[in-house]
């Protein structure tokens, strides 16, 4: 097991899931990489990836001023082998994928369901694309800020299974009014 290099506490990793591991996941990868401040380790994947990450997702990410890499889309079953480090958190961010039966993890991971619409679905127009990307990365962002909040690296698992269990499943009513057309 490894230890965050911003404390002793060993690092928790989540694997966060999506249909297409295209934009939703992504973003919600590089948003608790960032965040996690070392101490949380985030992966994403998918059930039918579609093998490209939206252009959109990696603009949300690069004006939050996360460092990303390159991530890639990949299917959930690259985590699914022997000799993959367990999970600690699985999250499904599409309701879809939550609804789908998922392999079998390795180590015992809390799950978690963050239902959130698809901002790479079909827009009238470009701009209404975009604004659905940014209210989705608000979103995750609110989210991933409520789980891990300002100090990750003092959080130990115990307060982490609190804290994510206490996210409610649906946004709040409203989240997305702003995002329309």
């Amino acid at each position: 097991m490894s230890t965050s290099l911003s404390t002793s506490m060993p690092v928790v990793r989540v694997l966060i899931l999506c249909t297409g591991n295209s934009a939703r996941s992504i973003m919600a990868e590089g948003a608790i990489n960032a965040l996690g401040r070392g101490r949380v380790l985030a992966y994403s994947a998918g059930s039918r990836p579609t093998g490209q990450v939206h252009p959109l997702a990696l603009a949300q990410l690069a004006r939050a001023g996360f460092a990303v890499g390159t991530p890639h889309s990949k299917s959930w079953d690259c985590f699914a082998v022997p000799g993959c480090p367990p999970m600690d958190f699985v999250i499904t961010v599409c309701d879809n994928a939550a609804g789908e039966t998922c392999p079998v993890w390795p180590g015992q991971p809390v799950r978690a369901h963050w239902s959130l619409p698809d901002p790479a679905a079909p827009a009238p127009h470009p701009e209404a694309q975009e604004a659905a990307f940014g209210a989705v990365f608000a979103e995750i962002l609110r989210r991933v800020h409520a789980w891990l909040g300002d100090a990750p690296e003092a959080l130990d698992q115990a307060a982490l299974v609190e804290r994510l269990r206490a996210i409610p499943i649906h946004p709040a009513p409203g989240a997305f009014d702003h995002a329309a057309p």
